[in-house]
């Protein structure tokens, strides 16, 4: 089908998929001829891309009518609509019609179910912080694109030094690309941990130190996340994603299950392996000091996306959360 609908948080990733449609639809010889990308803001964005998805291609290759960051699966006219209604179903083999969107298809929206009948969908949503074995997935994915040799251990620092940034993942994997440029060498520990930033590592290093309620210590690698430009809510997701795994592994814990293999479906962790060393980060924490954790992270989410001055509020509840951690 001649339709594509791409949404999802991961704009890199969807920036890439752009890409490899646009190079297998259009000639490089006709690309101003027949690619047109219209952006949210353009007047009647919707039915130009229609009409430029009915013109037929000039030369060789196809056509390709871009909508992007397009609301049409969220809110719909009556007049779009019955346009859409009109021009999906005879759109010509060789010309592509292209949507984008940063947020979720409205399932109950009409234009969604009639775009349903004719396009691909394709989501791509960013790997939540917290689910390490999928991050590792990524890493080495990234790795084997951009043709770099890992051992098991760097590319486990660096699914924990990235996260889930894939614009960065690709940035880092082409410098480490460069640096061993004309040789068969494989990245070791060593050489990662100099040339790769380290955000995230340093997210789950402020969530250990606030455990052990060191607020000095907390508050200093929160300033180096800031001034790494480290968005706020990447912080806190990180940091929801930690504490509520630990709260797991804790209640299991003390419910009495041994089973690591019961302890990781329980907490939704997928490496059993796993299971030991957050045991061992848990030990001398209470139930009740995580549970009291989540909310002060709950409000810390909110009141940054109620749009909060970012490092006053990370830092008021940095403090706040160190605090519980000193009552023992």
């Amino acid at each position: 089908m001649p339709i594509y609908v791409y949404w999802g948080e991961d704009d890199f990733a969807i920036e890439k998929a752009v890409a490899v449609l646009r190079d297998r639809i259009l000639d490089p010889l006709w690309t101003s001829f027949n690619y047109t990308a219209f952006p949210p803001d353009q007047a009647d964005a919707v039915i130009q891309a229609l009409n430029q998805a009915m013109t037929p291609p000039f030369g060789a290759g196809g056509r390709l009518a871009w909508l992007i960051n397009s609301n049409l699966c969220q809110q719909c006219p009556d007049n779009v609509l019955s346009e859409l209604q009109r021009t999906l179903p005879v759109i010509p083999e060789d010309s592509y019609l292209l949507l984008t969107s940063r947020n979720k298809p409205n399932e109950c929206l009409k234009a969604t179910k009639f775009l349903k009948e004719f396009a691909q969908f394709r989501e791509f949503s960013l790997v939540p912080p917290w689910k390490t074995e999928l991050l590792l997935q990524a890493v080495n994915q990234a790795a084997q694109t951009v043709g770099v040799k890992l051992t098991a251990p760097t590319a486990e620092l660096l699914a924990q030094s990235i996260g889930n940034d894939t614009r960065l993942l690709y940035n880092e994997m082409e410098k480490l690309r460069l640096y061993i440029q004309g040789s068969n060498k494989i990245l070791d520990v060593r050489t990662v941990t100099q040339l790769v930033r380290n955000n995230t590592q340093n997210t789950l290093q402020l969530a250990a130190a606030i455990t052990t309620g060191d607020t000095a210590k907390a508050l200093g690698i929160l300033g180096d996340l800031i001034n790494a430009a480290e968005p706020g809510l990447r912080i806190v997701a990180t940091l929801i994603g930690q504490f509520r795994t630990w709260l797991w592994v804790k209640i299991m814990m003390e419910a009495g299950e041994c089973n690591p293999q019961a302890i990781t479906q329980g907490a939704e962790i997928s490496n059993p392996k796993r299971i030991y060393f957050l045991q061992q980060e848990i030990q001398s924490l209470s139930v009740q000091q995580l549970i009291s954790s989540l909310p002060l992270l709950l409000e810390l989410e909110v009141s940054l996306k109620q749009g909060a001055s970012e490092t006053s509020i990370l830092q008021t509840k940095v403090i706040e959360l160190c605090q519980v951690y000193q009552r023992r």
